[in-house]
């Protein structure tokens, strides 16, 4: 089979097409002819080892290899694609099921074949139906970006009218987080450069900002839940834009903001969420339920085919793709 593996830490040209063996899935496994996967922010940072916090650049390093990458050779974390065949104690899934994945820390979605798990497991991945009105290229974004969207909307119980503010609103997981928050009633304001601002209010956001232009921690607006993506903005400053009793979420937080939550849970009202994403089944029936009743759809910046990848992740290391770039394998 096809696949791109990765040879060494650096720039986008450490990636290479080559032939691989075609994988073999064991007895609780799928085999999955890849149709498309995703170039999410989080490969290429792998890719270069942009390692933004100094506490974990020596567990990652020790875990992806010391002085290249040795125990990942493909990278990728979602994609969609058909089952081609099934090990001995699966029983959910079966040949010809056109499903979507979610890779875990096996990564491996940058290959026409790849083996994931029925079951959920760190290593192995989760495997879904995919949803019946999106295509391949469109599945292939809900497991990563859609499902860390929602895990987070969902623990902030949003209730119908309340304002929800999101900021990195125009990349992979924000776009998703417009389109849930719109879902279940909020009134959603997005934050952004401004030249996403247009595709946002096209995917529902009542309200834009432009970050280059405005402050939103200074407008004087308070949000009942604030959901910052990027971590960029003044906590300090942030949590005087969160109402009493507010919610505010935290995805890729910084170590130096780690405590700043249990000081805001004694001082105040208002709840913190700073968590890693936790991915079940049936958080990809929930997604797949929004998107089948046509309330969320997959932005696509850009296309590209798998020997292409190159050149797709030097778009992604730009920072200026809006929502999503895909990769069609077939």
């Amino acid at each position: 089979m096809k696949a791109v593996i990765w040879t060494k830490y650096g720039p986008p040209e450490v990636l290479q097409l080559r032939e691989l063996e075609k994988p073999i899935p064991q007895e609780n496994e799928v085999l999955i002819r890849i149709r498309a996967t995703t170039v999410f922010p989080g490969d290429a940072e792998i890719r270069r080892f942009d390692v933004p916090f100094w506490a974990m650049w020596l567990p990652m390093r020790i875990f992806l290899g010391i002085l290249k990458p040795t125990r990942i050779k493909v990278l990728g974390q979602e994609v969609a694609g058909d089952i081609e065949a099934v090990g001995k104690d699966v029983e959910r899934l079966k040949p010809g099921d056109q499903v979507i994945g979610i890779t875990g820390f096996g990564f491996g979605g940058y290959a026409e074949y790849i083996c994931l798990s029925e079951q959920m497991t760190m290593k192995k991945g989760l495997v879904a139906a995919k949803p019946h009105n999106m295509s391949y290229e469109e599945a292939a974004a809900i497991p990563v970006g859609g499902l860390n969207a929602w895990h987070f909307i969902r623990r902030a119980k949003i209730e119908d009218g309340e304002k929800v503010l999101i900021n990195g609103a125009g990349g992979s997981i924000g776009t998703f987080a417009v389109q849930l928050a719109k879902a279940c009633g909020a009134e959603v304001t997005a934050v952004d450069k401004g030249a996403k601002l247009e595709m946002l209010r096209s995917i529902g956001a009542d309200h834009v900002i432009d970050y280059e232009r405005e402050d939103f921690t200074r407008n004087g607006e308070t949000y009942d839940v604030i959901f910052d993506v990027i971590d960029k903005s003044p906590y300090l400053r942030s949590m005087k834009s969160l109402k009493e009793k507010g919610r505010y979420l935290l995805v890729n937080t910084k170590p130096s903001n780690m405590l700043l939550p249990l000081w805001t849970r004694w001082t105040s009202s208002k709840k913190v969420i700073c968590e890693l994403a936790r991915v079940t089944s049936e958080d990809f029936d929930s997604v797949r339920e929004f998107i089948e009743a046509g309330q969320v759809k997959t932005v696509i910046d850009r296309c590209y085919r798998l020997d292409q990848i190159v050149d797709a992740h030097r778009y992604v290391d730009t920072k200026q793709k809006a929502g999503n770039v895909v990769i069609k394998v077939w």
